[in-house]
């Protein structure tokens, strides 16, 4: 029963960004004669503690924890407590937590701490993982782990939607998004590196090789969520959420009315396996708020004018059947910069990528290798 205890204590650690912002006890469906061993892992992990209850009586997001946790009966029960402590403790250096160092950044802007994380060698070449808004930073753990080998790997968590004081409105703009990519570089010593930046990530990354090129010594762009590029087409999806964005950025008001729809819209695309990590940012109306006034104004960001300025190595990736983010947004980026190479591949969307496919994590490495060597 070791495994399926290794197994529980990861699904905890994976589900903390969601549960920590969620009304407590986060209640979860399993077996009463589970209490014990569940309260004993979550206090190991320092996690919050869970309520056990039946499925039917659990809320949408309740539900997700639940179906991630998968509680069922047999689960360590043949393990002394020292054994269970021993199981825990393993497997939580073996995660998320024993890859990466986290640490808090101050923006320039002075705004609340990012939540920052560092992987690998810092004497290696650097890249830094430029994630999609409101994503918790562990969504990318296998990106991280495999590029840690060879590299010194930097992400942080969006301004203002991981830190527990979320009183003030906080910038928004792309300038000060961009600013904090620099502020991490800073925070961690990094003068240059490859951002490898992901959906709308990508228009983070080419505003920041906009804003200061010579810090940035190539970049890869993938299904990069390009809506408001001129000309582009756009998807149903892409359509449908900067219409929704902008009404519930108007005000917390706003973004509480809409809530229960763009929840729905969001379970309706995520596949179950990543659910607990992609639904974060709309866990809460305050959160979907910022959210909203945050990832709105990426996906209105037409980055077309900095384009032909940006004289660095670009791969460019995106899919014929992308139903997010259209794939014409990334075919109009490619064939304006300068210095780029546009892969389409036949199925896949920035959803997909998490999953941390071998010939992808070999194309990235690949490419962030050669563009350095030249």
């Amino acid at each position: 029963m070791a495994a399926e205890l290794r197994r529980l204590t990861r699904a905890v650690q994976d589900a903390r960004p969601l549960v920590d912002v969620l009304r407590h006890p986060v209640r979860l469906a399993g077996p009463p004669g589970l209490a014990s061993l569940l309260g004993r892992v979550t206090r190991r992990l320092g996690a919050p503690e869970f309520a056990l209850t039946d499925h039917d009586s659990l809320d949408t997001f309740e539900r997700l924890v639940s179906d991630h946790l998968a509680l069922h009966d047999g689960m360590g029960e043949d393990l002394p407590p020292a054994a269970v402590d021993e199981v825990v403790d393993g497997a939580a250096r073996d995660g998320f937590e024993g890859l990466c160092t986290r640490e808090e950044v101050v923006p320039a802007d002075g705004g609340p701490p990012l939540p920052a994380y560092a992987a690998g060698d810092p004497q290696a070449p650097a890249v830094v993982i430029v994630a999609a808004c409101g994503m918790p930073a562990r969504l990318c753990e296998q990106w991280m782990r495999f590029l840690s080998r060879t590299h010194h790997v930097l992400t942080w968590e969006t301004r203002a939607l991981f830190v527990p004081d979320r009183s003030a409105e906080p910038d928004a703009g792309v300038p000060a998004q961009a600013g904090d990519l620099f502020a991490v570089m800073d925070h961690f010593g990094v003068r240059r590196a490859h951002l490898m930046c992901l959906c709308g990530g990508a228009v983070i990354g080419l505003a920041a090789a906009h804003l200061d090129p010579g810090r940035v010594g190539s970049l890869s762009l993938w299904h990069g969520d390009f809506a408001a590029v001129k000309g582009a087409d756009r998807t149903h999806h892409q359509q449908n959420l900067v219409g929704l964005m902008e009404m519930a950025a108007a005000g917390p008001d706003r973004a509480a009315a809409i809530h229960p729809v763009l929840c729905q819209t969001m379970l309706s695309s995520v596949p179950p396996d990543l659910a607990h990590l992609v639904v974060y940012p709309y866990a809460t109306p305050e959160l979907l708020h910022r959210y909203c006034r945050l990832n709105g104004e990426i996906m209105t960001t037409d980055v077309s004018p900095w384009l032909a300025g940006i004289d660095r190595p670009v791969l460019v990736v995106s899919s014929h059947d992308d139903e997010t983010a259209h794939p014409a947004g990334s075919k109009a980026v490619a064939a304006a910069l300068p210095d780029a190479v546009l892969h389409l591949r036949a199925h896949g969307d920035h959803i997909s990528l998490f999953k941390g496919d071998p010939e992808l994590m070999d194309m990235a490495r690949d490419f962030i290798d050669s563009a350095a060597a030249r």
